[in-house]
């Protein structure tokens, strides 16, 4: 059996600014919760968990090709129409990137534009967008 939700579960902070970032600026929608304890998201079709909290995980970098990238991180590809969407409703909030976006692979098959930014409590998002999603997982 292949399953097509995957379900994490994160350190939000103050849940009331997470749920404030993760649907007003990034698009989301908010399903079952207990309030001021977590709520459940709908990040594309998977649920991400937000918990209320007093800690932040902890970033460090690792190199790659396009720099050193923070870890952990999570995020999401989308089609580039709604990428660009969201990079207008991240600037439009005055949010600046953590990495802004870059191509990376230019010129094959894996070509993909991405960016990495932070949510209130600083848990590190990785969003994308492939030129051949068909091709990554053959």
């Amino acid at each position: 059996m292949k399953s097509k939700c995957l379900h994490l579960a994160i350190p939000a902070g103050d849940l009331e600014k997470a749920k404030t970032f993760y649907c007003d600026i990034l698009g989301c929608k908010t399903g079952n919760g207990e309030p001021g304890r977590w709520v459940d998201i709908d990040f594309w079709g998977n649920e991400l968990t937000l918990h209320q909290s007093e800690e932040q995980l902890p970033n460090v970098r690792h190199e790659v090709d396009m720099g050193a990238v923070a870890v952990p991180h999570f995020g999401i590809h989308l089609p580039d129409e709604e990428l660009q969407a969201l990079k207008q409703r991240i600037e439009a909030a005055g949010l600046e990137y953590l990495d802004k976006p870059y191509r990376r692979f230019v010129g094959d098959e894996y070509e993909q534009e991405t960016f990495f930014i932070k949510d209130p409590n600083g848990n590190v998002l990785e969003m994308k967008s492939m030129v051949n999603p068909e091709l990554m997982f053959r």
